[in-house]
């Protein structure tokens, strides 16, 4: 047998391995019926919150919110059951201009001195297919409440590489008019409309 003979039925033998590689079950869950129920906490260091809004129509500046506490009560089985309640501190707001994060701050903005949290509860949860969920719920910003929508994915859930706890995967997106809340410094130049994104991981209380 030739080296090039040898060297095509390596490569043979090597094709045929690849499919059975990459169909080597998944050690984390993607149905959202299988997740386990219970209650967990977000954690803080994989938790987000980024906003964005219209610059002068000339972009879109974003800003995030790095502080953010939040519980998850999940039943997997009635999805329509679990709740979620978030508190976000407006001190965490960044942007990296220094500048910028001190007037946002301010009473032309979030008046931190006043109201130094914001919180988000859930009202009511409808599943709209397999793993994406309409979160109604109500924010309360600067002292106002009003209700909000967020349109909410499940991406996995199982015990974490980095944590080595039970971990529950999100990513939310909801729209809200700052005006709504007291906030209408600089309107209209600067957008109305601000887009929140949430990437949350929730994980699950330290084994006993």
């Amino acid at each position: 047998m030739t080296v090039r003979t040898l060297a095509i039925a390596a490569l043979a033998l090597a094709s045929l391995s690849l499919p059975a590689a990459a169909q080597a079950p998944s050690p984390f869950i993607t149905n959202p019926a299988q997740v386990e129920s219970g209650r967990y906490t977000l954690d803080p260091s994989h938790g987000k919150i980024t906003w964005s809004v219209s610059h002068l129509g000339f972009s879109t500046y974003v800003g995030q919110f790095h502080d953010v506490a939040a519980t998850l009560v999940l039943d997997a089985k009635n999805p329509a059951a679990s709740q979620i309640d978030a508190t976000i501190a407006m001190k965490s707001v960044g942007t990296f201009s220094q500048g910028l994060d001190q007037h946002l701050q301010t009473a032309d903005f979030f008046d931190v001195a006043n109201h130094p949290t914001a919180r988000f509860t859930s009202t009511r949860i409808t599943l709209l297919d397999a793993r994406t969920a309409r979160i109604d719920g109500q924010l309360t910003l600067r002292g106002i409440t009003r209700p909000v929508t967020m349109q909410a994915r499940f991406n996995q859930a199982g015990v974490s590489p980095a944590g080595k706890r039970y971990t529950i995967g999100f990513e939310g997106e909801a729209t809200i008019k700052r005006s709504e809340f007291g906030v209408s410094y600089a309107l209209p130049l600067l957008g109305d409309e601000v887009t929140l994104k949430l990437e949350a991981e929730f994980v699950a209380p330290p084994a006993k």
